[in-house]
């Protein structure tokens, strides 16, 4: 395989030359430069990548961890953090971990051997003492209150949202409440779980497990959902989804149980994705792609900081 100083040689210039060629300095005669791309065709120069990105100490990419592609909330914070990456000249990397800690490692592991500037973790599974062992080789950004971490984030308190969401419910007369969750173990779920037993707790109302689904995020899910319900003795009048996917699958779902929505079932979905404004779902609007912004721009931030994102509950026809 030829080298920068085959390209020298072939076009009578020196390797000094032909570097100038490959980065465009302005200041090169054009004949010279013309020699230079006659001797890179004939050779099959090829540059090595690697070996600039080494000399330059930076890649231009940045990793993003997250669970999956195929849902719109993570696709939102995605097609955020490309555009805020694109106008800045950085590519992304994507590691779709599905929420296996050895995925996740994978990524922590690329940002150790710059083979990425930087990383934005979406979601995540590993825990947070073991990211912060990893802030020493560049910029990690989390989409989560973070606390008291080192590391940078920006969050939405879910805390407060989904009390206001429970709040919104309970004044519209509401006593018996239920809600949908992805995950138990994450970060934001463990929130919302807390608000949701403070806000009974406060109100003197009676905590009732079978009224919190489990293992909810997709469209499907939402009948699985309704068919939980339909074997309880005394169901919720009010349900809050994980998300706009799983609030639209209970409407859809809903004629074939015999279920009027709102009548007898409201429904208030979270992130105001697209499907929520067709079936006019009562949401919490969580600005995605803004937030998939701001999450880039941190990444090239040379402190550390901490953002809260503001989001509204949206009133529409499902409560």
């Amino acid at each position: 395989m030829a080298g920068i100083k085959d390209v020298a040689k072939l076009a009578g210039v020196s390797v000094a030359t032909v570097s100038r060629v490959l980065n465009n300095h302005p200041y090169v005669k054009q004949e010279k430069v013309e020699a230079v791309k006659k001797a890179i065709a004939e050779t099959g120069y090829i540059q090595n990548i690697n070996a600039i990105n080494l000399k330059k100490g930076k890649t231009n990419l940045v990793g993003v961890v997250l669970p999956f592609l195929d849902h719109p909330y993570f696709s939102q914070l995605v097609q955020g953090i490309f555009k805020a990456a694109s106008t800045h000249r950085y590519k992304l990397v994507l590691y779709q971990t599905g929420y296996h800690e050895g995925q996740e490692m994978e990524a922590l592991e690329m940002l150790k051997l710059k083979q990425i500037d930087s990383l934005v973790i979406c979601s995540r599974q590993v825990s947070l003492e073991v990211i912060e062992g990893y802030r020493e080789y560049g910029n990690i950004v989390l989409f989560e209150n973070g606390g008291n971490t080192p590391l940078s984030y920006i969050f939405v308190d879910h805390y407060a949202c989904f009390t206001n969401a429970l709040t919104y419910l309970y004044d519209k007369g509401h006593r018996e409440i239920g809600f949908c969750i992805n995950r138990t173990d994450g970060t934001n779920s463990k929130q919302r779980e807390q608000a949701y037993r403070d806000f009974l707790e406060t109100k003197g109302l009676f905590y009732q497990e079978e009224y919190i689904i489990k293992d909810c995020i997709y469209l499907e899910d939402g009948e699985r959902v309704l068919k939980e319900l339909s074997h309880l003795t005394r169901r919720p009048t009010a349900l809050i989804a994980t998300s706009d996917q799983v609030a639209a699958g209970i409407i859809i779902a809903s004629p074939q149980y015999g279920i009027a929505i709102p009548h007898d079932l409201a429904i208030i979905g979270f992130d105001n994705h697209a499907i929520a404004k067709a079936l006019n779902i009562t949401t919490v609007g969580v600005p995605l792609h803004s937030i998939g912004q701001l999450l880039f721009k941190q990444t090239l931030l040379e402190e550390t900081s901490h953002k809260e994102v503001a989001v509204e509950l949206i009133q529409r026809q499902t409560v």
